[in-house]
């Protein structure tokens, strides 16, 4: 059974940061990464992503401000999060490709005050 263990989430400030961490129980995921569900939001919107040779793609929106990595070895991926705005505000869901399957975490909540 495939398990990822976000960590890392809380209240802060805006224009603080914070980083999540998420742990895997399965090596060599082909990509990894964090989606974000908004309060209210239907729909998880994709924030960033890292293959396993760390060719990265980030939403428009976190651009210059966030910062995914990996670590094939821990099996491990971060994200890196500054210069928090309030709409950031959401609760981040790791994930990760094995094969075909995509295997999401239970999420941690993230909350920026203005």
């Amino acid at each position: 059974q495939v398990q990822l263990v976000e960590s890392g989430g809380g209240l802060v400030q805006a224009g603080g940061s914070l980083r999540l961490s998420c742990a895997a129980s399965r090596t060599i995921f082909n990509r990894m990464g964090w989606y974000r569900q908004a309060p209210a939001e239907n729909q998880r919107e994709l924030v960033a992503r890292i293959t396993s040779d760390t060719n990265t793609n980030y939403a428009d929106s976190v651009k210059g401000r966030f910062t995914i990595s990996r670590d094939n070895a821990k099996n491990t991926v971060d994200l890196q999060m500054n210069s928090l705005k309030p709409e950031d505000t959401a609760i981040y869901y790791c994930f990760g490709d094995y094969r075909t399957e995509r295997y999401w975490g239970l999420g941690t909540q993230v909350t920026v005050s203005s």
